[in-house]
């Protein structure tokens, strides 16, 4: 179990969307991705809810926690293999960590709870809630927006993650992670 939850070595950088549900994160990794010619890691959680949905009508539960953080990790690891010198990630251990605690009151997988603090990233751009509520078969908090992106601000603050807050437009967010991402690179 715990070989597929940790990051496997790399000297490329990594640079995490972070935040919470409907907040610009997939729509802004597919631009970056495509700017810098990066492989994207996509949010294999979505993939993973959505099939569990149109299957059973059934929503995230505790016992799906680990096979998302596994499929996340999957995901990333063969990324980096491609990778010539960055990788932007959708998300990572730390976000499905974070959910894992404030949907199920506190309560994480030890070995998640290890790996979510411990696999590094160069980058988070933690996307503000300025943009509009896209309701989906899998989101289900557009009346908690604030009390979630707190959750997720504060993840980044207690893990000391070298973050950037991103609000505004499209094209201010896009902006904004090309000059923090640039700093990276030079």
């Amino acid at each position: 179990m715990e070989e597929t939850l940790k990051q496997h070595p790399s000297n490329c950088i990594k640079i995490c969307l972070f935040g919470p549900e409907s907040s610009g994160k997939s729509t802004l990794s597919r631009k970056l991705a495509q700017h810098y010619k990066a492989p994207l890691v996509p949010e294999y959680a979505r993939e993973y809810l959505q099939q569990l949905w149109d299957e059973q009508q059934l929503i995230c539960r505790p016992e799906d926690i680990l096979p998302i953080a596994q499929g996340q990790m999957a995901s990333e690891n063969q990324a980096v293999k491609k990778a010539e010198n960055m990788v932007i990630c959708d998300t990572d251990l730390l976000s499905t960590k974070v959910y894992s605690e404030v949907y199920y009151k506190g309560w994480c997988p030890d070995i998640l709870d290890k790996y979510a603090t411990e696999n590094t990233y160069d980058l988070y751009l933690l996307t503000y809630i300025d943009s509009p509520w896209e309701a989906d078969d899998l989101r289900d908090r557009p009346e908690q927006r604030e009390e979630m992106f707190a959750y997720f601000k504060d993840a980044l603050e207690r893990y000391n993650r070298p973050y950037c807050l991103l609000k505004g437009n499209v094209e201010d967010r896009l902006k904004r992670s090309m000059q923090q991402i640039n700093k990276l690179l030079a």
